[in-house]
């Protein structure tokens, strides 16, 4: 895995969520909403729920707020009507890319993010064509600015605490776990006072593609540029190695 550095890409994406980060507040408002409908107000009962919260205060979402996020839903689980749907396709040069979204129009954002691949010179593909490349797993990035320790000690620590991989890359540690064991890692990490870059159950691609075409690249970001402004998007996963 070592070679692609994770940490540069997840910095990229930080700064424009920085810009926008009423819109990561909105879009975990709405996961955690879903998750309480589908399994309870409880997490210690409810692993999707769990991971929603890790994933908020990940991106440093305030306590207070996640647990009126909480309330509000379960007082108000019928009046829940987001549904998640995911969309696979292919970007110029056959990148891979999915689309998750939570929506309550699937027509409206069926067509947004068929726009978004059309403008890019992408298309939306069937089901489960391109899903097969990637692999959900748990995945915590460590800025090594961030962390003074010695890494075989942080290695140590993940995987005593139930990680399955452990990668150093340039400028940040990466952490693999299944997303069952999420969770439990990353609390393992809090209690030990390590701060964490980003942490979220996501799609890891098995191959990364180079694309070396200058107007590639350029269709390629006009896709994911245009993703990232639709507010059903929840995540895009992609093969490209930038």
């Amino acid at each position: 895995m070592s070679g692609h550095s994770k940490f540069a890409n997840i910095k990229h994406k930080k700064e424009k969520n920085d810009a926008a980060k009423g819109k990561i507040f909105t879009i975990i408002g709405r996961e955690l909403a879903v998750a309480v409908k589908e399994g309870g107000p409880d997490p210690a009962n409810n692993s999707k729920l769990a991971q929603v919260i890790a994933k908020a205060k990940a991106n440093n979402m305030p306590n207070d707020t996640i647990d009126r996020g909480i309330k509000k839903a379960a007082g108000d689980v019928g009046n829940v009507n987001y549904k998640y749907i995911t969309y696979e396709g292919y970007g110029p040069n056959g990148i891979a890319i999915i689309v998750d979204a939570l929506t309550d129009n699937q027509n409206r954002t069926a067509a947004n993010v068929r726009n978004a691949f059309t403008k890019g010179n992408g298309n939306v593909g069937t089901p489960g064509c391109v899903s097969f490349m990637f692999d959900r797993k748990g995945q915590i990035i460590i800025d090594k600015e961030e962390y003074e320790g010695d890494a075989d000690e942080l290695m140590m620590q993940a995987l005593d605490a139930g990680a399955e991989d452990f990668s150093e890359e340039e400028d940040s540690y990466e952490i693999l776990t299944q997303p069952d064991d999420f969770e439990q890692v990353l609390q393992a990490l809090q209690e030990a006072k390590i701060s964490t870059a980003s942490a979220e159950v996501t799609m890891i691609p098995q191959n990364y593609v180079e694309l070396t075409d200058e107007a590639a690249v350029k269709n390629l970001n006009k896709i994911l540029d245009l993703l990232d402004e639709e507010d059903d998007v929840q995540a895009v996963y992609h093969n490209w190695d930038e």
